[in-house]
């Protein structure tokens, strides 16, 4: 059974691949600090195609050993899904020095070790691995939240070097979703902000965090073999670029 690793697993987008994945067949290793929102995802997801931990990808004892710690259990992991991220929707002239390094932490510096520990271990496996990191359409065109919008424009970045450092038998993608319903940050944001994204789409169906699931499962899938260091909008094409 192919194993995935799925950060921010306990709501939301992560929730609703941490699902999906588990229909499709995978293994998921959900890992959060949301103590209830794994609760629920145990509740939902048969224990035999379940673990979760309980971490805060802020610290770094947590991100610098986690992958590595996983492989004392685990001899293989097919997927790292790097979902886990914050949004505190204010300016930057209200940020205080902890939530900086907090933010900058949980949305590109975990990334950077979780992916490279995944990386080391993985680069001779006798079949394609894969790395999916969730960015934003913030990082692309902006945010009035300049550390989100910093922050995943460096996950974009990210995405794009470690493709090329990790081939030719890691694929690493992006998706950058755009308004997404159901998640922990949609009430964060600004009303006025929400109605300009609104506006932006010209698909009027709703984006929920299963649409955007179905981008993660088809980057996951032999179905995308041919891609890496791309970054996939789910944006009901707002914003076209």
């Amino acid at each position: 059974m192919k194993k995935i690793v799925i950060t921010g697993a306990g709501n939301g987008i992560g929730k609703a691949t941490a699902k999906a994945c588990v229909e499709a067949g995978y293994y998921v290793i959900a890992a959060d600090k949301d103590r209830e929102g794994l609760r629920s995802l145990q509740n939902e997801i048969q224990v035999n195609y379940l673990e979760t931990h309980l971490v805060d990808f802020s610290l770094p004892d947590v991100y610098k050993h986690f992958i590595g710690n996983l492989y004392q259990h685990h001899s293989a992991l097919y997927g790292l899904i790097n979902n886990a991220g914050l949004y505190h929707g204010k300016s930057v002239y209200d940020y205080s020095d902890e939530e900086i390094e907090e933010i900058w932490a949980v949305n590109l510096k975990s990334l950077v070790y979780l992916s490279k520990d995944f990386a080391q271990r993985e680069v001779h496996a006798p079949h394609t691995r894969n790395i999916i990191n969730i960015t934003s359409v913030a990082g692309e065109v902006g945010s009035m939240d300049a550390l989100y919008g910093a922050t995943k424009a460096g996950v974009i970045g990210l995405t794009k070097a470690n493709a090329w450092n990790f081939a030719p038998r890691i694929r690493v993608n992006a998706v950058s979703p755009a308004l997404i319903r159901n998640t922990s940050i949609h009430d964060r944001i600004p009303e006025h902000r929400r109605k300009e994204y609104e506006r932006q789409e010209v698909l009027k169906d709703p984006i929920e965090p299963e649409g955007v699931a179905d981008v993660i499962m088809f980057l996951l899938s032999d179905h995308s073999r041919h891609l890496t260091g791309k970054v996939i909008a789910v944006d009901n094409g707002a914003y076209p670029r």
